[in-house]
């Protein structure tokens, strides 16, 4: 799942996934990166039709869907769902309500408290927010709570890896810790690291470097074990 509010499928650039799905096609697996709606490259209507947290995670559920049932041989039990970022709380949020459709997730520097993430980010972010979902915050509470991944951690059953990096500017480590520690409070089974000062800051593991490849290859470790490829 691509990053970004108003992100795409990138193909170039510090925020590509070319290289990832590259990997991934050599290691035999099928990928499907849809630009669920909101993303950006299809016209104004379709951008603007983000719904932040909510039914993008639809969009994303339906090319989960939809590859299974065009491409016959692929198993609906061997299915995983990868982002980072933006897509990292797609990936939680897809992982922990249909949990039936996901054999395993793993969720980069992933958004994870809207409510939190409102004190840190800009003016135009937290209008893009609010615009999204209709209301600010604080006329909204538990609007805001449910589409956050913390709100949903107790119901976590399928394995799960998350990563983050403490020099990250773009989703703060204190989102990644925050997502640990309800995890950990609901009694939870899961893995993650937080890198300390990992080069490459928001995306560290799509560069080109010593500890971008290791760490892209802990992810495919962890996709073989449970995918049983």
């Amino acid at each position: 799942m691509h990053g970004g509010v108003h992100g795409t499928f990138e193909t170039s650039g510090p925020a590509s996934h070319v290289s990832i799905v590259r990997e991934l096609i050599e290691q035999g697996y099928a990928v499907v990166a849809p630009d669920y709606r909101g993303s950006a490259g299809y016209g104004t209507a379709y951008e603007n039709a983000l719904d932040y947290g909510a039914k993008e995670n639809d969009d994303v559920l339906l090319a989960r869907n939809w590859m299974i049932e065009r491409y016959k041989f692929l198993g609906p039990n061997r299915v995983a769902i990868v982002g980072w970022s933006h897509g990292g709380m797609i990936a939680l949020i897809n992982l922990l309500l249909h949990p039936e459709a996901y054999a395993c997730a793993y969720a980069g520097v992933p958004v994870t408290d809207m409510i939190g993430r409102l004190g840190y980010q800009n003016d135009a972010y937290r209008k893009t927010m609010t615009d999204s979902i209709g209301k600010e915050a604080r006329a909204n509470m538990l609007e805001y709570r449910r589409r956050s991944p913390i709100d949903h951690a107790g119901k976590l059953t399928k394995p799960l890896l998350i990563h983050g990096n403490t020099t990250d500017e773009t989703v703060n480590v204190y989102e990644v810790e925050t997502m640990i520690a309800y995890l950990k409070a609901a009694g939870k089974n899961f893995e993650s690291k937080i890198y300390e000062s990992a080069p490459g800051g928001h995306p560290l593991e799509k560069s080109d470097t010593k500890l971008a490849r290791d760490s892209r290859q802990e992810i495919y470790e962890f996709l073989k074990r449970y995918l049983k490829h």
